[in-house]
């Protein structure tokens, strides 16, 4: 008996020890976090004897950080795609990267990105031969002098579920020059059904997640971060500061801010795309073109939107503008069965991973033939995949 009592107070003590260990970890975690709105790497070009004092300096303050130094194979991939038409060997390849250096030894050559929630240091090329490079599979699909034309865009995403997928694949793309991303939500497990992230990220708020992975990919594109959302006191801001934007994508929860956003982009002549996320709905407002053109294709009467105060609005009525953005009639089986168990036995709307990857492709192409001059109207369409595998002919 008095072994087992030992024994109890021993694991006791243990257990006590090892909350102690994780309180500790827990405090060093979040003072690591101060620097978790963090979403800009550091890029260092030594070019100058100054800028090469200022990386040696930096490089000997952080003797743990990770290196990653590719740069070699980079510019083999340059001297490749700069000889399209030639099978050229492996010494010819180095006899090209030899001449192209012109005696500027590799470690000085291009930038070096360092990646601070990363702690890890990466040498790649610099801007113009590092878009060169990393566009070149675009080609033909999109010309030089469109990618050209879409590197002077802006465009703004607000709300980062479906707006994830588009601001992603839109950087892959390279279908902008600058990007401005708004949510005030942080990443919980229930997001991670549809966002492509890791647990690692949970707390972190949104805007930084998608930030930081478009900074991975391509760290020479410029995002603006609003980690607070769009409001009525900064909807204007997200618009025109920094010059208007060329197009909108709305893909917040907010009807309010739906609808407002809307009624800001059509007054300032800025597009507005929609992807909904139940059977592929998108919709294309044109605005810039017809500032004449109802908000939402005249699902909502916008004088009458215009007399709502929207801090008294009920719940009820919410769910009502709701209905009518998306024409409840062609909702999906699936998302009315749903719509039905909202407050019962869920909390709120059904996404799907595949109906969000699906919806951020299709809203990313139609983006970049809106910005191109392809696409000139407006219009609302599916992209219904159960509708058509339903129609498909059978062919033997």
């Amino acid at each position: 008996m008095e072994y087992a009592v030992y024994a109890l107070e021993q694991t006791l003590l243990l257990m006590e020890n090892w909350m102690q260990q994780l309180k500790s970890r827990i405090r060093n975690t979040q003072r690591i976090q101060v620097d978790a709105d963090v979403y800009e790497p550091i890029l260092y070009r030594l070019t100058s004897t100054e800028e090469q004092r200022t990386f040696e300096a930096w490089l000997s303050s952080h003797p743990d950080v990770a290196v990653l130094d590719t740069l070699h194979n980079q510019l083999k991939e340059l001297m490749k795609i700069q000889h399209p038409a030639e099978r050229l060997s492996d010494q010819q390849i180095e006899e090209l990267i030899e001449k192209h250096l012109d005696h500027i030894p590799e470690v000085q050559y291009g930038v070096w990105v360092y990646y601070p929630w990363r702690h890890c240091l990466i040498h790649i090329l610099d801007e113009d031969e590092f878009i060169q490079v990393r566009t070149n599979r675009n080609l033909y699909k999109i010309t030089p002098e469109e990618q050209r034309i879409l590197s002077t865009k802006k465009i703004g995403i607000i709300g980062l579920s479906v707006g994830q997928s588009v601001a992603l694949t839109l950087a892959m793309e390279r279908t902008f020059g600058e990007l401005r991303i708004a949510d005030f939500d942080r990443l919980e497990i229930t997001n991670l059904n549809r966002l492509r992230t890791s647990l690692i990220s949970l707390g972190l708020k949104k805007t930084v997640i998608v930030a930081r992975e478009i900074k991975e990919i391509d760290p020479y594109l410029k995002i603006v971060c609003y980690p607070d959302g769009v409001t009525l006191n900064n909807i204007n801001q997200f618009l025109l500061d920094g010059g208007k934007l060329d197009l909108l994508v709305d893909e917040c929860d907010s009807v309010d801010i739906k609808i407002q956003a809307r009624m800001k982009a059509k007054a300032s002549g800025i597009p507005v795309v929609m992807e909904t996320s139940d059977r592929g709905l998108i919709d294309v407002e044109r605005f810039d073109i017809d500032k004449a053109l109802p908000i939402l294709h005249g699902f909502v009467d916008e004088e009458e939107v215009k007399q709502i105060a929207w801090d008294k609005i009920t719940p009820e009525q919410r769910m009502q503008l709701v209905m009518r953005i998306v024409d409840d009639a062609h909702l999906s089986e699936r998302m009315k069965m749903s719509i039905g168990q909202i407050g019962k036995t869920i909390t709120t709307w059904p996404q799907l991973a595949s109906s969000v990857v699906a919806g951020g492709a299709h809203l990313a192409s139609i983006i970049r033939l809106i910005l191109l001059g392809r696409i000139r109207d407006s219009f609302r369409l599916y992209f219904d995949i159960e509708d058509r595998i339903q129609e498909r002919t059978m062919v033997y």
